[in-house]
C-alpha cells in the first residue's frame, strides 16, 4: 500500500547548470515526511562542501531512505538545439522540475530556485507541473541545498549522477578534467580540438560563452597569421 500523499516531501535540485563539457542532470528525491530527521542524522548537507567520497557514500544512504529517486539527465547536446530554438536554460530546469513534481507527486515540494525570481520560478513549475497549490504546496528558494535536507539529498544524487557520466566520457574521450570554464584541463581540451580543426563533439555545449571564446580566439590567431 502507498503511503498517503500528505505524508511526502520532495526536494529538487541540479547539477552541471554551468559547465562547457557534459550534461545537466536534475533530481527529486521524494521522503516521508517522518524520515526527513534520517537524512540530517546520516549528515547530509549541500553537495558542494562534501567530498567525492563522501558523496558516494550518503548517495546510498539516501536511496535507502528515500521512497523514490527521480532523475533528468539533459545532454549538452539537447542544451545547444534548446537554446537554438530560443529557450533558455532556466526554462529548461523549470520543465524537468516540473517533470519530476508530476511523477513523484509530493504533498510539498521544496526547490533549489534557478530564477532570479525564486518565487516566479516555483510559479512556473507548478504551472507546468500541472499540479494545483492545492494539491502541492510548491517552495522556491536559493541555496535550498543548504536549508532544507531533501534538498541537499536531491543535490548529492544528481552531483554523483553527474560525476559517474563524467567518469564514463572520461573513457570515450580523454581525461578533460570536470567540464567546467574554470578548469585548466577542461579549457586546454577544447582549445586542442579547436586548433587542431577536430570536430568538437557533442559532448561540449557549443552554445557556451566560454567555448564560442575559444573558437573566437583561434579564428583571430589565425586571420593575425594569414596577414604575414
Amino acid at each position: 500500500m502507498l503511503p498517503r500523499n500528505d505524508c511526502l516531501i520532495a526536494g529538487i535540485d541540479e547539477a552541471g547548470r554551468g559547465p562547457m563539457i557534459g550534461p545537466l542532470v536534475v533530481c527529486g528525491v521524494l521522503v516521508l515526511s517522518d524520515r526527513i530527521d534520517e537524512l540530517e542524522q546520516i549528515g547530509v548537507r549541500d553537495s558542494k562542501v562534501l567530498s567525492v567520497s563522501r558523496r558516494t557514500e550518503l548517495a546510498d544512504k539516501i536511496r535507502e531512505i528515500a521512497e523514490q529517486i527521480a532523475l533528468r539527465q539533459i545532454s549538452a547536446s539537447e542544451i545547444d538545439d534548446l537554446r537554438g530554438k530560443g529557450i533558455s536554460l532556466n526554462d529548461v530546469e523549470a520543465d524537468s522540475f516540473a517533470s519530476i513534481v508530476t511523477e513523484l507527486k509530493p504533498r510539498r515540494v521544496y526547490m533549489d530556485a534557478a530564477d532570479v525570481n525564486a518565487d516566479r520560478f516555483g510559479r512556473t513549475v507548478m504551472e507546468r507541473s500541472g499540479i494545483s497549490a492545492i494539491e502541492c504546496e510548491f517552495i522556491a528558494e536559493h541555496k535550498a541545498d543548504t536549508k532544507y535536507s531533501v534538498v541537499s539529498a536531491a543535490s548529492i544524487i544528481a552531483k554523483v549522477t553527474r560525476d559517474n557520466e563524467i567518469k564514463r566520457l572520461h573513457r570515450i574521450h580523454g581525461d578533460f578534467g570536470s567540464g567546467y570554464p574554470n578548469d585548466p584541463k577542461t579549457v586546454a581540451f577544447v582549445r586542442k580540438l579547436v586548433e587542431t580543426g577536430s570536430v568538437l563533439p557533442d559532448i561540449i555545449r557549443q552554445s557556451w560563452k566560454s567555448v564560442e571564446r575559444i573558437i573566437s580566439e583561434h579564428n583571430s590567431q589565425q586571420t593575425v597569421l594569414s596577414d604575414y
